[in-house]
């Protein structure tokens, strides 16, 4: 796991797929990045999180006073971040951005999933736009507004085009799932960085 940014008050890190951001639940869950980086920065607290089967940039708070602020800026969303995904299938929007705004909430007789609901399900807004086509696929670019579990697989999949290796939601098998956090930025903090995918 690669430290990317290491500061006074915060850590970045580029999160491999296939590893937890906090420890689950029982003893072969414990490995994950909280826990790796806090080998080397003991003071390291969770703000945000990835899922497990995503990669890319991953913000750390260093003391309990930082991850509050932290918290507070991604709660009053002075946080940017986008993803690059590979879907299914061919999406265009010719370069140009565009929105999907559809509630979501969990499915409960199919936890972890979650799914559009518009009477239970909160707001939940995600801008992409279409970056180039490869075979029958497509590289996308996702910002999402809002920060929902499993909000940019569930919206991509309501457009028709799962994330390619996103088995839980009926994408193509994969060795992993396609989906990177490219770039995050802290404008309040002065901060901002960019890390490309590795497909």
């Amino acid at each position: 796991m690669q430290v990317l940014h290491a500061d006074a008050g915060l850590i970045v890190v580029n999160k491999p797929a296939g590893l937890l951001s906090v420890p689950g639940r029982g003893a072969d869950k414990q490995d994950c990045a909280v826990h790796r980086l806090q080998q080397s920065f003991p003071d390291a607290l969770t703000v945000h999180r990835l899922d497990m089967a995503t990669s890319g940039l991953l913000l750390f708070a260093r003391g309990a006073a930082m991850q509050r602020a932290l918290s507070l800026d991604f709660a009053e969303r002075r946080v940017a971040k986008r993803y690059i995904a590979l879907l299914q299938g061919r999406l265009d929007t010719g370069g140009a951005w565009a929105e999907i705004d559809l509630p979501l909430s969990a499915d409960w007789p199919n936890r972890p999933r979650q799914q559009v609901n518009a009477q239970t399900g909160k707001p939940s807004l995600t801008r992409y736009r279409s970056l180039a086509h490869e075979g029958g696929q497509t590289r996308v670019e996702l910002e999402p507004i809002t920060g929902r579990s499993h909000q940019l697989r569930v919206h991509m999949l309501a457009l028709g085009h799962a994330i390619v290796g996103d088995t839980l939601y009926g994408g193509p098998v994969a060795p992993r799932l396609f989906l990177h956090a490219c770039h995050l930025a802290l404008p309040a903090r002065a901060l901002s960085l960019d890390c490309p995918p590795e497909f």
